[in-house]
């Protein structure tokens, strides 16, 4: 595949190890067959790669590009082996699905490619998108509406998470849904939810300004979790429980929250990572017939879900909730956010 135009070196923000980012000169990747160069223009900071910035992720490996929640445009693609009616052409504007199955195993076979036995993530597996440039199968290209920025692009990834994590709640229009933590997935469960018509949302942060956030994105009650007790809160405010809690944070405080906040029979989604484990009280969970189902990533229909969400607006890129930089600001960029300094609850990186 000939590159024209495409300096043979790029900067690239390369993990080096524990809290050690730097932007470096770095070889422009070299696609291989059926895969397509993209030129990244946004990218967002995961919290998954906040815990691989701190050498907490089992998944990140340095000396690594990271990187996954990605839009930018295509510059260079294997037309040759293209399918026929492919959009990954070179000029298409794109946002780029980090997560790779195999199409083949049972998980695949089953609807859970997200479970896929042989599941590969750009950004963690493969150099990702905190570059210039980004090879990435050509499969992995999602055209971007017209009307949509690349920044809003970059959102796609993170909202299909929430996408999946409020249909595996299962929580009808009328019922109470309780949402732990406000941070980019929480916030994208409160998005989706209401879009769904969910009517009333509880959202519980330690920060006070990640709260206004959620109240004005549609929540119908805050909880501040800095100094009281969460679950007499939710108590007071739904008598009985929430029909369906979604953790957002992962921490073990929050799980236990989750559990015992819950309506007997209700569901429990854990989507946060925060803590490799974490004790429940497993006669409660028995007694009160609490179901709690883990989520991960998303389908290729979730992914399309948020996509379209984006594409009505359901989702903004506001200077209350998102802050942009360009790459170089990365480094300090991860400090902050790991430091719990950083004022945005969500930073994409910007590369012109």
């Amino acid at each position: 595949m000939q590159q024209r135009g495409i300096a043979p070196n790029m900067e690239a923000l390369v993990w080096r190890g524990p809290r050690d980012i730097e932007l470096l000169s770095e070889s422009t990747p070299q696609p291989a067959p059926g895969e397509a160069l993209v030129a990244v223009a946004a990218v967002g900071i995961c919290g998954s790669e906040l815990s691989g910035y701190l050498g907490q992720n089992s998944l990140r490996r340095p000396p690594l590009i990271m990187g996954h929640e990605a839009a930018g445009r295509i510059v260079a693609s294997d037309e040759a082996r293209l399918a026929d009616g492919s959009p990954a052409r070179a000029g298409t504007r794109v946002t780029i699905n980090p997560l790779i199955v195999c199409g083949a195993c049972d998980r695949c076979a089953a609807g859970r490619s997200n479970l896929c036995r042989r599941r590969r993530i750009i950004g963690a597996h493969r150099p990702g998108a905190f570059a210039r440039y980004v090879a990435v199968p050509a499969g992995q290209c999602w055209p971007l509406p017209d009307h949509l920025p690349h920044v809003i692009g970059s959102l796609v990834e993170p909202l299909a998470c929430a996408v999946r994590a409020v249909a595996l709640a299962q929580v009808a229009a009328g019922d109470p849904l309780l949402i732990l933590g406000a941070g980019p997935i929480g916030l994208g469960c409160l998005a989706v939810a209401r879009a769904a018509g969910v009517e009333h949302v509880l959202v519980s942060d330690l920060a006070p300004r990640r709260l206004d956030v959620a109240r004005r994105w549609g929540a119908q009650t805050v909880i501040p979790a800095k100094g009281q007790d969460v679950v007499a809160a939710v108590q007071e405010a739904v008598p009985g429980g929430a029909a369906a809690v979604i953790d957002a944070v992962g921490a073990a405080a929050t799980r236990a929250e989750a559990v015992q906040a819950v309506v007997p029979g209700g569901r429990v989604v854990f989507i946060g990572l925060h803590d490799e484990e974490s004790p429940l009280a497993a006669n409660y969970l028995v007694r009160q017939e609490v179901t709690i189902a883990g989520s991960f990533a998303y389908t290729d229909a979730d992914f399309a879900r948020a996509l379209d969400l984006l594409a009505q607006g359901v989702v903004r890129a506001e200077p209350d909730w998102l802050d942009v930089r360009p790459l170089d600001a990365g480094p300090a960029a991860f400090e902050e956010l790991v430091s719990g300094a950083a004022a945005a609850t969500k930073i994409v990186l910007i590369i012109e």
